[in-house]
């Protein structure tokens, strides 16, 4: 395993490790999976130019145009929660109350 591949997964498994386990604020979940996002995005990149083919150089945009439309997501459902509850944590939030 090289350097940069080394680097790209243990940055990914760094955000789905704080996104196991600090889970308190709705704002670090969301941070945690825009982290894995764009690790994702950054390896795919020069996974597109290692192969140096015109076949998968369109797969980056794409992940990071729905890493854009996630992040877009998250925030409005962040706002929505601090609005009716008052706080972004976790603990506070029961999804089976309405």
């Amino acid at each position: 395993m090289t350097p940069v591949h080394f680097s790209f997964s243990s940055a990914f498994m760094l955000g789905l490790m704080g996104l196991a386990f600090h889970r308190t604020h709705l704002l670090s979940a969301l941070l945690c999976l825009e982290g894995m996002m764009l690790s994702l995005f950054i390896a795919l990149a020069l996974w597109a130019m290692q192969f140096e083919s015109t076949v998968f150089s369109a797969a980056p945009m794409l992940l990071l145009a729905f890493s854009a439309c996630e992040a877009s997501v998250g925030l409005a459902l962040l706002v929505a929660t601090a609005r009716t509850h008052g706080t972004d944590r976790l603990q506070n939030l029961n999804l089976l109350q309405c």
